[in-house]
């Protein structure tokens, strides 16, 4: 199989979803009437009545039966579409016909598979509901500092797909992952085709400065696998790396709180002796897991709340302020602040775990 194109960050192509489609001139595909040319007759029908104008009813010259099968033949040809389509996804696969960046994102791959298989999660069964998303700029770099929880990260996935379904841009959300994802077989090859990249501020301010939107939840595995009864209450935000990257590339950052995720394996327990056999920072105890077996690792379906806030601009601050240690703090505690309270405010507001 020949093997992929890669694609550098200064190329000056759009790799949006919307920047692909085509445009269609002003009144291609209408038919005009001749110029002079009047209104046709109206016909009699059948009993003497003339037909209103305004009145809706079965396309003139149809027969009974005939715009029923009108609209099966439409509805025919959108499947037939949606078959050529999947043929020629399927064809640029085998071939090697499809592009990918420097990092192993796969835009394609992401939008037609990856998000297929994660907007019913979101939409139908987490319920996802999005505020604020115009917070994250149409354009230019963005970085996206989120809490972390949950127990398994699937708050992170959620994340991205709120940022590419609800943004009018369509914007893709490249999500900082830890190290454990890329050690994971599988999980590694499926973290890279869906634009996620190691944790690490050269890889972040190299996305930043391309234009991209990052998404960071600096809590990591003390968040993620943090006891059911510190539910919200954010854990340490580290040393302020996030903001020293954001300084550097001088783009916003955009503080998220997330409801509704720390529910979804609500974590009574952790096994240190298994962790450590397995590697992994720690092993969930839930109510239903490990006792249900595999069943036991179906999340609850818990209703979600995703609300962006208002951004943090950074480009008014000299090249040397993000060597400022006071500076990152304050702003790091800022971040933090911002996403705590509005957890507090939506926790109010909210009316029940799963409605």
């Amino acid at each position: 199989m020949a093997d992929a194109k890669v694609i550098p960050f200064d190329d000056d192509r759009s790799r949006s979803g919307a920047g692909r489609r085509r445009s269609v001139l002003p009144g291609a595909g209408r038919v005009q009437a001749p110029s002079g040319a009047g209104p046709a007759p109206v016909s009699t029908l059948p009993g003497g009545q003339v037909p209103d104008g305004t009145a809706e009813g079965p396309s003139p010259g149809l027969r009974d039966g005939e715009e029923g099968q009108e609209g099966q033949e439409a509805a025919g040809s959108g499947w037939d579409r949606r078959v050529a389509s999947g043929l020629a996804f399927l064809r640029r696969r085998l071939t090697g016909d499809y592009e990918v960046d420097e990092f192993g994102y796969d835009e394609e791959l992401t939008d037609q598979v990856l998000m297929s298989v994660l907007r019913p999660l979101a939409d139908t069964y987490f319920r996802v509901e999005v505020k604020g998303i115009e917070n994250i700029p149409s354009d230019g770099g963005a970085l996206v500092v989120a809490n972390h929880s949950g127990t398994l990260p699937l708050d992170g996935l959620m994340l991205q797909v709120a940022v590419h379904d609800k943004h009018p841009a369509e914007r893709h959300l490249r999500l900082l992952a830890a190290d454990l994802v890329f050690m994971l077989p599988v999980v590694n090859e499926l973290a890279r085709k869906a634009g996620h990249t190691l944790a690490c501020a050269e890889d972040a301010e190299r996305l930043l400065r391309a234009g991209e939107v990052v998404g960071v939840m600096p809590e990591g595995f003390k968040g993620l696998g943090k006891p059911f009864g510190e539910r919200y209450k954010l854990q340490r935000f580290g040393r302020g790396g996030f903001v020293s990257t954001a300084l550097r590339a001088g783009v916003p950052i955009v503080p998220c709180s997330i409801v509704g995720a720390e529910e979804i394996y609500p974590m009574i327990g952790n096994s240190k002796t298994l962790a450590r056999i397995l590697g992994v920072p720690y092993f969930p105890v839930t109510p239903t897991f490990p006792w249900l077996g595999p069943l036991g690792a179906l999340p609850l379906p818990t209703k979600w709340t995703i609300q962006f806030g208002e951004p943090i601009p950074t480009d008014s601050y000299p090249p040397e302020a993000a060597e400022d240690p006071m500076l990152m703090f304050n702003l790091t505690d800022q971040v933090r602040e911002q996403i705590q309270h509005t957890l507090y405010k939506l926790l109010v507001q909210r009316r029940s775990v799963f409605f």
